[in-house]
């Protein structure tokens, strides 16, 4: 008779998801996964799926993650303008600081352009960002917290492309005084 096995299946994802962070998800095998998650592959078949279910898994819960935390973060602040701040630098320590840059920026350029599930996962994550951002800008725009122009839709688009470029910036580079000095400069745009 087999036994069952018993794993706390939330934690085992994001053990799988620190591994696919790690290592891409094509750089990760099977063994990896199991090793880390700490339970033989028939268990992680028979409770989760093959690696493509497990990585589908993974990167909700890292995008689900990082939405709750922002929301988390912006809620009690008042200022829309110090809230786009808060979120542009809290984005800026990610990036200087995470090991292995962002999970989501490394999908899109790994995965998503091939496979529609990862990218619907991705587009969810990008619009979760657009829409918490664009929020804040129409508001500080109505609060005369910005001035530098009145069309929300091309700063927030302004301000998101900051992000990817800081990431591959820091990625070549590895220069966090750089990121730093402009983040500052576009915060500093953003108040004019």
């Amino acid at each position: 008779m087999a036994r069952n096995v018993e794993f706390d299946e939330q934690l085992a994802i994001s053990k799988a998801m620190d591994v696919f962070w790690k290592k891409g998800y094509n750089g990760t095998t099977m063994r990896d996964l199991t090793e880390a998650m700490g339970i033989n592959s028939s268990s992680l078949y028979n409770t989760i799926g093959d690696k493509h279910q497990l990585f589908i898994r993974a990167i909700k819960h890292y995008t689900e993650s990082r939405m709750d935390a922002a929301k988390k973060q912006l809620q009690q602040i008042t200022s829309p303008l110090k809230a786009i701040e808060k979120y542009i630098n809290a984005s800026v320590y990610t990036i200087t600081n995470e090991p292995n840059s962002c999970l989501a920026i490394k999908t899109t350029f790994e995965v998503a352009t091939g496979d529609a599930e990862v990218q619907k996962i991705i587009r969810a994550d990008s619009e979760f960002t657009y829409q918490l951002l664009i929020g804040l800008v129409k508001k500080a725009i109505e609060k005369k917290e910005i001035k530098v122009s009145q069309d929300a839709e091309m700063l927030t688009d302004y301000i998101i492309n900051h992000f990817t470029g800081w990431h591959e910036s820091f990625i070549i580079h590895r220069d966090k005084t750089r990121i730093k000095k402009t983040a500052q400069f576009l915060i500093e745009q953003l108040s004019l």
